[in-house]
C-alpha cells in the first residue's frame, strides 16, 4: 500500500496574529480576560490556524515567527521597515501568549534572531519539499517567490476560511514571470510596506515588461540601449539602490534553522488544548477542534 506523501503546513505567525488583532481592535474588542490580558489577536490566530488545518489537512505543522525588528536587512539599509509603527500596547502581551497556545497544540515555534520569519519559512520549505508537499499560510505576497514544484502558497483573504492558493502555474498565469523573477520585480519597483524604494519611476507594469523581455536585472543592464531614454536614465540613476533592493527582497533559504518532519507531526492532544483555552478564558473555540477525529 502506498503511503500518502506527507504535507507540511508552514504558518507565518505574525501575519495571522496581526490580521486577527486588527480585525477586532478597530472596534475596541480586545477580549481582556480576568487577568487583565488582552486576547483578541490570539483568539483570531487560533481561528485562522484551525480553519486552515481543517481546510488543508496537513500531516505536519510548524509556525515561524519574527524575532524582533533588528535583522541583517536593517543592518544593510537603516530605513528598512522603519515606517512601521510600534506594536499597539494591547498586542504586546499577546506575542508570548500566542506561542504558548501553539505549544499547547504540540506544534513547533520557530524563529531566529537577526532573520525574519520569511527566511525561516524559506529555509525549511526548501529542505522539506524534498520529502513532503509544503503549504505556506500567510497574508504576505512576498512569499510567492518561494513557489516551486512541491511548494504552494495559501494567501489569506478577508474573513476566515477564504484563501487564494498559488502554485508556480497560477503565479505565471497571473504575472507572466516565474516566482524567482519576483525578487527582481521587487528590486525594480521597491516595496512601500517594507520601505525600500527600488528604482524611482519604475512601477510594476514596466518592471514586468522588462523582466519578460530580458529575464533578470543583469539582462536588463546588458541591454540598456534597447530601453527608452527615460527608463535608462532612471535605472542608471538608481543602480546602487536597484542592487540593494534585490538583496532586501530576496528571502534567504540557507539560514541556520531546521525543522525535522518527525518533530512537526500534527497530533493534537485535545485535552491539553482545551486546558489552555480554559486558562486563557477562550470561549467558543472548542467547536473548531472537531474538524478531524484522528487528530484528537
Amino acid at each position: 500500500m502506498n503511503e500518502k506523501k506527507p504535507s507540511l503546513l508552514l504558518v507565518d505567525g505574525m501575519a495571522l496574529l496581526f490580521r486577527a488583532y486588527f480585525a477586532t481592535a478597530m472596534s475596541g474588542q480586545f477580549m481582556i480576560n480576568s487577568k487583565g490580558i488582552p486576547t483578541n489577536g490570539v483568539y483570531g490566530f487560533v481561528k485562522h490556524f484551525l480553519t486552515a488545518v481543517s481546510s488543508f489537512s496537513p500531516t505536519h505543522v510548524a509556525v515561524c515567527w519574527d524575532m524582533g525588528s533588528k535583522t541583517f536587512r536593517t543592518e544593510m539599509f537603516d530605513a528598512y521597515k522603519a515606517n512601521r509603527p510600534e506594536a499597539p500596547i494591547e498586542l504586546v502581551p499577546q506575542f508570548d501568549l500566542v506561542k504558548e497556545v501553539v505549544e499547547a497544540f504540540d506544534v513547533p515555534n520557530i524563529g531566529l534572531e537577526g532573520y525574519e520569519a520569511d527566511d525561516c519559512i524559506g529555509t525549511i520549505a526548501r529542505k522539506a519539499s524534498q520529502e513532503a508537499e509544503v503549504l505556506i499560510l500567510t497574508g504576505d505576497q512576498d512569499i510567492l517567490q518561494l513557489l516551486d514544484d512541491n511548494i504552494s502558497v495559501i494567501l489569506l483573504q478577508k474573513g476566515y476560511g477564504n484563501y487564494l492558493v498559488h502554485t508556480t502555474e497560477t503565479f505565471y498565469e497571473e504575472k507572466g514571470i516565474t516566482p524567482k523573477q519576483m525578487i527582481d520585480l521587487k528590486a525594480f519597483m521597491g516595496d512601500t510596506s517594507d520601505n525600500y524604494p527600488g528604482v524611482k519611476g519604475i512601477g510594476e507594469k514596466t518592471a514586468l515588461k522588462l523582466l519578460q523581455q530580458f529575464e533578470h536585472i543583469e539582462g536588463v543592464l546588458e541591454n540598456l540601449e534597447q530601453l527608452t531614454k527615460g527608463q535608462r536614465a532612471k535605472i542608471e540613476q538608481d543602480l546602487e539602490m536597484l542592487h540593494l533592493s534585490r538583496q532586501l527582497a530576496e528571502i534567504k533559504c540557507d539560514v541556520p534553522v531546521e525543522c525535522p518532519l518527525d518533530l512537526a507531526q500534527f497530533t493534537m492532544n485535545r485535552e491539553k488544548v482545551i486546558e489552555k483555552f480554559t486558562e486563557i478564558e477562550f470561549r467558543g473555540l472548542h467547536r473548531f477542534l472537531d474538524f478531524k477525529k484522528e487528530y484528537a
